[in-house]
């Protein structure tokens, strides 16, 4: 067949379907995508507060684009270090590797910390303890496919005040990662994986003053009395900064600093947020991201919402401030994209890395189960009982996360099989006080579940990384203080986060189709034109797309 016929049958093809030959287009790639992750942001904190937001943050994400009202993690557990990995990698633990914010290495015989790398250093701060990099995670991101894609021209720059929410979305090959160090520097800082000076625009930020502009009161931003989508300003179940004694409104952030680690009482308080804003702000300016036709990346991850919810808890009425807070910092970013990028030049993507648990001693006391476990008492329980069935010491090697590693050493010597230790041990566990389930290496590596708790945990456990037995607690049960919130459950309260997508190349609509975390990263690169992470385990929504 010639080229003219086929190029005759193919318009004749075009002519019925209604498709123009002009219209027809693999990919719509924007100058810049955003992608931005909310900390601890529970789906339901989009509908409690949205009729307090304004219209050019949340609710212009809704209105002009796409929203998954029934989006979930896949996978336990639902900490920040994984739910940032997952977010972009567009798979779970099972594959990324990340399987916790810090997990114990069987190999290294130590605690390690999901970013840390030894054999980098500080870039902006003489801190040793900033030594950190993506090395630990095992597949690539959509970032890091962007800029395979695009011969490394394609910008990538991560931003968070926590290092593993900047580090890890941004993936292995980023042209930038800044965290913020607080304690006594109050500066935006990198590490030499990445580079061995702080650019000047980040020198001339961290100049600016702008960071010690937040030691000021945080009052709330509208009258409190009017806060009636949260409970009551004093009660009994938020913690409070050092040197206050009650959580209530105002705070004095300057006169507090001292008493709570300097920079770092910023992070937990509304202001937080806004510093981050500040900084991508000053990044979009600094590194011309969305300047040209080529697709740069932005990776915005904002903390304090997660420092905010674990001090005073999701019914707070300083969770809704920092919420109502964070709105109006949203509406100044999509300004500034607006008119740095251009109104449709871009597209971003809005979700959480993990929801959060109502306070359980205030569940209680409106009569809804919930309760605290003892994580010191069960690893000695677990012990004691090991040692007297067994008569042989050091059989588990490590008790953390929810999950019990076997010293495989001393099972061989004392020709112990591990079947069968899993086993007694699991049926010992269940037993035990606020303890749900137990799973055991063999059931997750040999079985294949396809629902329930079962299957996210199985889409959580890394073969090479995990522990040997893995126990769920009950719901709303939680090994924390009596104040304040956590996470890191499977159910919904945990599971349940936002996704909305808006800009260019997105539907505007909505949906109560059950989606996934790592559908993220396949849509944006379905989007873009451009190959999937190398680890992905999600699937394209194709109703987001245009």
């Amino acid at each position: 067949m010639t080229t003219k016929i086929f190029s005759i049958i193919l318009f004749t093809l075009f002519s019925i379907l209604g498709v123009s030959q002009e219209k027809v287009k693999i990919n719509h790639s924007p100058k810049l995508v955003v992608g931005i992750v909310v900390d601890q942001m529970r789906y339901d904190y989009l509908t409690r507060f949205y009729n307090r937001f304004g219209d050019g943050g949340f609710k212009r994400m809704v209105n002009e684009g796409f929203n998954c009202r029934n989006n979930h993690f896949n996978y336990v557990p639902t900490y920040t270090g994984p739910g940032h990995a997952s977010v972009y990698t567009g798979t779970t633990p099972q594959n990324h590797g990340i399987i916790s914010n810090n997990w114990y290495d069987k190999f290294e015989k130590k605690k390690i910390y999901c970013a840390s790398d030894p054999s980098v250093t500080a870039v902006g701060s003489d801190s040793d303890l900033e030594r950190m990099s993506p090395h630990r995670m095992k597949t690539s991101t959509i970032c890091d496919q962007n800029r395979l894609h695009t011969q490394l021209k394609g910008k990538t720059i991560g931003i968070a005040l926590k290092d593993r929410g900047a580090i890890l979305p941004a993936g292995h090959s980023a042209n930038g990662a800044y965290w913020f160090r607080g304690k006594d520097e109050g500066k935006w800082i990198t590490s030499s994986y990445y580079r061995n000076e702080l650019p000047e625009w980040v020198k001339k930020f961290n100049n600016s003053g702008k960071a010690k502009s937040y030691f000021k009161v945080w009052n709330t931003l509208y009258d409190i009395n009017s806060y009636v989508e949260s409970g009551s300003d004093l009660n009994d179940f938020e913690g409070s900064y050092m040197g206050k004694e009650k959580a209530v409104f105002p705070y004095d952030l300057k006169k507090l600093k001292d008493q709570n680690a300097g920079y770092d009482i910023i992070k937990i308080s509304a202001f937080g947020n806004s510093l981050t804003a500040d900084f991508a702000i000053a990044a979009i300016e600094g590194e011309q991201l969305g300047a040209d036709a080529i697709t740069d990346f932005l990776t915005v991850s904002f903390s304090s919402t997660d420092y905010v919810g674990h001090k005073f808890g999701v019914n707070s009425k300083e969770v809704q401030d920092t919420y109502l807070r964070l709105d109006k910092d949203l509406e100044r970013l999509f300004t500034v994209l607006d008119s740095k990028v251009g109104k449709g030049q871009y597209t971003v993507f809005l979700t959480a890395d993990h929801g959060a648990v109502h306070v359980p001693s205030y569940l209680k006391s409106v009569k809804i189960p919930g309760g605290y476990f003892d994580a010191d008492l069960f690893k000695s329980k677990v012990n004691e009982f090991v040692k007297k069935s067994y008569k042989v010491d050091g059989v588990i090697e490590n008790i953390s996360n929810n999950q019990v590693f076997f010293n495989y050493e001393v099972l061989r010597k004392n020709t112990i099989k591990p079947e069968e230790l899993e086993k007694t041990l699991a049926n010992f566990i269940l037993q035990q006080k606020h303890v749900d389930k137990v799973f055991t290496r063999e059931q997750l590596q040999s079985g294949n579940y396809t629902m329930g708790i079962a299957e996210l945990i199985q889409k959580g456990f890394n073969q090479k990384r995990s522990g040997d037995v893995i126990v769920v607690l009950n719901p709303a049960t939680i090994s924390y203080s009596k104040t304040g919130s956590t996470h890191g459950s499977g159910l919904t309260y945990d599971t349940h986060a936002p996704l909305l997508f808006f800009g260019h190349g997105v539907q505007k609509g909505s949906t109560t189709v059950k989606t996934v975390i790592p559908d993220i990263a396949p849509t944006i690169a379905a989007l873009l034109g451009i190959t999937f992470p190398n680890g992905s385990t999600g699937k394209v929504l194709p109703f987001v797309l245009k």
